[in-house]
């Protein structure tokens, strides 16, 4: 049955699985048929739209990725094989594909009970963080209740800070109760939170880097479309760098360049044809709640991260950081880890950030950088379990690597934590795991619209110059 399972995964995909999630949600909600299909054909082929960009730019930019990082002469240990890889590792695993199906029926379960406002199974694929985790622990230690039990933990704390960033997700990036739920993009919101007021003391919050105000301020060069050839200048150049003067190099970084900005001009266009799915949904929510007489439930469908990718500060942000983020393997100590494949991923795993400072792109590239950076250190101390585990699953290490990691799914800084306890097997740091869970939980249910209305208050500053 779990094998039947990973095949109707792997064959169908996001864009499929998000659509039929979308229609029964529609219908759910009383929604005629007609515009029920056309919600879920909409989101479907905003989804594809989306793959297909990105399947598209990964490979013209990866190549460069790889070039600069083979410039830097940089040699770790801790080989970054990025996240497809690490998926594969988590679907192998016997008790990977057993929570898929305990997902199903907890997601779906803590959604109609109200414990949360977000609809995560609509976006099952990502499950595969929990899956990774959980596996480590059971091949470390035998114990499948511990490998499954935090798989549930990890579970329950994405799904609180998706709560948390729902509102603020969906108003920034336009897309009408929708958020997105992957573990591994979701943790560094927790991040963002905390920094936030401490950015803003410090008066970062006037620093007018976002599309807006760089459009503003530099007119044809601030839009995206000109930004994005910029940024894929820049970054072409530094993967060129010891071979500036050859025609085949300026190949290469105008090809970038035009590639960066055709994401930036194309992925606003995508994103009104997927925005378009939720418009009926959002609409028959309301109209209920009104004709009930009730209160409307606020609640967000959890959607695919990459719907997100190619938004202008999100995308910029991340171009910046690939840079960064390599110098900061080089120098940081004790630092073995070598970031690769995901530095492509660093758009996914922005957005959250972004969402919190309402866009703005110092701020991110000061949170990324730093919890990042924290992030190379647990896929340091974590590649030797991951490597044993990957290597169960039939992976194969890469020519001179003598560990793998993936710098996306692995650099948790807060979520290793509480793998890490489990690991441990000790019922004192399992229990403060979970306590610690349980006191945030409700501290989140007794004011989660003051808390909201906070988020919604900071993001508001970072435009308060804009306005003056």
């Amino acid at each position: 049955m779990l094998e039947a399972l990973k095949t109707v995964f792997d064959t169908f995909g996001a864009s499929v699985f998000v659509p039929v999630m979308l229609f029964l949600v529609a219908k759910a909600l009383k929604i005629s048929n007609s515009k029920a299909f056309s919600s879920a054909l909409y989101a479907g082929v905003g989804l594809t739209g989306f793959t297909l960009i990105l399947n598209s730019y990964t490979p013209i930019i990866s190549e460069v990725v790889q070039q600069m990082i083979d410039q830097t002469g940089i040699n770790l240990p801790a080989f970054d094989v990025g996240w497809q890889a690490t998926s594969i590792v988590a679907y192998a695993t016997d008790i990977g594909m057993l929570y898929i199906v305990i997902a199903l029926v907890l997601q779906t379960g803590l959604f109609f009970l109200k414990w949360t406002d977000v609809f995560q199974p609509s976006d099952l694929w990502n499950n595969y963080s929990y899956m990774l985790w959980g596996s480590m622990v059971y091949l470390q230690t035998g114990n499948i209740w511990l490998g499954l039990g935090v798989m549930i933990l990890l579970n329950l704390y994405s799904l609180l800070l998706a709560d948390i960033l729902a509102r603020r997700w969906s108003t920034y990036y336009g897309y009408p109760r929708s958020t997105i739920i992957a573990m591994h993009n979701i943790e560094p919101t927790i991040f963002g939170l905390v920094m936030d007021p401490i950015w803003n003391k410090l008066g970062l919050h006037k620093v007018k880097w976002n599309p807006q105000t760089l459009q503003d301020k530099f007119g044809f060069l601030g839009e995206p479309i000109s930004l994005g050839f910029l940024l894929g200048l820049f970054l072409g150049i530094l993967g060129n760098i010891s071979n500036l003067f050859t025609l085949a190099a300026w190949g290469q970084i105008t090809q970038v360049a035009i590639a960066t900005s055709a994401v930036m001009a194309i992925f606003p266009k995508i994103a009104g044809i997927f925005a378009q799915a939720f418009s009926p949904i959002s609409q028959a929510a309301s109209k209920s709640a009104r004709s009930s007489g009730g209160e409307e439930r606020e609640w967000y469908l959890g959607v695919n991260d990459a719907t997100g990718y190619g938004e202008p500060a999100t995308l910029t942000t991340g171009i910046l950081l690939i840079p960064i983020m390599v110098a900061m393997a080089m120098i940081l100590p004790g630092n073995e880890t070598l970031p690769i494949v995901d530095l492509l991923a660093l758009p996914y795993m922005v957005q959250g950030l972004i969402a919190i400072t309402n866009g703005n792109i110092a701020k991110t590239l000061l949170n990324g950088t730093i919890w990042f950076s924290l992030g190379l250190y647990m896929c340091t101390y974590t590649a030797p379990l991951f490597t044993q585990s990957a290597a169960q699953a039939g992976i194969t290490l890469p020519a001179g690597a003598l560990l793998i990691t993936s710098f996306n799914i692995m650099g948790k800084p807060l979520f290793g934590l509480i793998f890490l306890a489990f690991l441990s097997q000790s019922p004192l740091w399992i229990g403060l795991s979970i306590v610690i869970y349980l006191a945030v939980y409700f501290i989140w249910r007794k004011n989660k619209d003051s808390i909201r209305a906070y988020l919604d208050r900071q993001a508001a500053k970072n435009d308060e110059e804009i306005e003056a």
